[in-house]
């Protein structure tokens, strides 16, 4: 900070010094042209050239450069009187010369220290906002992401600067608590079929239990083992989904969406489910296995979140994948958090088959995010049900 301090001091202060220079020079010239035309009538004023006629020859010159050393005769058509003139002229402009230049240069050495002195100052003034990002960057850690410069000054380019400064401390601010919440959640529901599974081999297998009991605590096991693996696998999908994609070829989306629907057409007839589907052509660009499990996790959460002889409908078209169901309603305050990695409408009390980890909305939005895409819900309203629409840029 002190060295770009010293660069602008030395800017301004140089340019200060050169423009009072150039001032002095400018000025020294101009008086220097117009000094001896107003020296010389005002001298020719006072005293008139007649009156000068008289003045003996052997009149002793002021200056050599413009009276002989000797008497000599004037040129033709110059009276003695002017010539006198001519030398008080020429002495007085030397004299005023002189001194105006002896002025300006003590006024110039004057000007060039208050002109370092005020760039010194002024570029601290420019640089203390500067100086404040910096102190706030410095102190800042992830326990204190919550402060702010908060710069009071003019807008301008520093303002904007300290301004994006705390947008993007806000934004870093979201990422880490989503961190922190993220890994709490994970370390909660990865340690619940762990008590599940303590519990039942401690409590299920004590004593000498018949065969019966042990096939269904092994049913049991196996069962949370399952859900482990689904949320382990969720987990990995939704690391893989958020570092982007490292090769795109172009997917056809509505063959992806029918294929999903037939793949879930029997859980959605044991649930008594109308599905509709609806595919226009929509070509994506991207990864077909992670697009077949953005199709998989929207059906199957419509399937799944809804109610007795409910509907799901999908549609694909130009405007991206639109799927919509039936089935509880929901406050429109909470349809955020469906994307919230572990966070479902209603808490879960037991390990149901089908009921998921809470991955599925936030690994369809991770997905869209890595095709460069964006993801909206809304809740229906009357009738209860979620709409939830993924759109991709430049799908023909």
């Amino acid at each position: 900070m002190k060295s770009e301090r010293a660069r602008l001091t030395a800017l301004y202060g140089g340019l200060l010094v050169l423009a009072g220079a150039l001032l002095t020079g400018v000025v020294y010239l101009l008086v220097q042209q117009g000094l001896y035309t107003s020296i010389s009538t005002a001298v020719t004023t006072a005293v008139p050239a007649r009156e000068l006629r008289d003045l003996p020859t052997s009149t002793p010159a002021p200056r050599q450069s413009a009276m002989p050393a000797s008497p000599s005769p004037l040129p033709p058509g110059v009276v003695r009187g002017l010539a006198v003139t001519r030398t008080l002229s020429d002495a007085a402009e030397d004299a005023a010369l002189n001194r105006l230049l002896a002025v300006s240069v003590i006024v110039l050495c004057a000007y060039a220290v208050l002109s370092i002195a005020l760039a010194w100052w002024m570029a601290g003034r420019v640089l203390r906002p500067v100086a404040v990002i910096t102190e706030t960057a410095r102190r800042l850690s992830g326990e204190n992401l919550h402060e702010r410069i908060a710069l009071e000054a003019p807008p301008g380019e520093l303002k904007q600067l300290a301004d994006t400064f705390d947008g993007m401390l806000g934004r870093m601010e979201q990422l880490v608590s989503a961190q922190q919440r993220f890994a709490a959640n994970a370390a909660h529901e990865l340690r619940t079929p762990v008590a599940v599974q303590r519990a039942a081999a401690e409590i299920g297998l004590a004593g000498e239990p018949d065969a019966r009991k042990v096939a269904r605590i092994r049913a049991k096991l196996i069962a949370v083992a399952d859900d482990s693996e689904r949320i382990i696998e969720g987990l990995l999908l939704l690391a893989a989904s958020e570092q982007g994609l490292e090769r795109r070829e172009p997917v056809a989306v509505h063959e992806v969406a029918r294929e999903a629907v037939a793949a879930l057409a029997g859980e959605a007839k044991e649930r008594d489910l109308t599905v509709t589907v609806h595919t226009g052509p929509l070509t994506v660009p991207g990864d077909a296995v992670l697009l077949d499990r953005l199709l998989h996790n929207l059906v199957a959460n419509g399937i799944r979140h809804n109610v007795p002889h409910g509907r799901v409908e999908v549609r694909t078209g130009p405007d991206g994948i639109t799927v919509s169901n039936t089935g509880p309603e929901i406050p429109p305050d909470t349809v955020p958090d469906l994307f919230e990695p572990f966070r479902r409408l209603t808490q879960r009390h037991r390990h149901a088959p089908g009921e998921g980890a809470g991955l599925g909305m936030s690994i369809v939005a991770a997905i869209a995010r890595a095709h460069g895409g964006t993801t909206t819900a809304y809740a229906n309203g009357e009738g209860g049900g979620l709409t939830v629409r993924v759109t991709f840029p430049g799908a023909p």
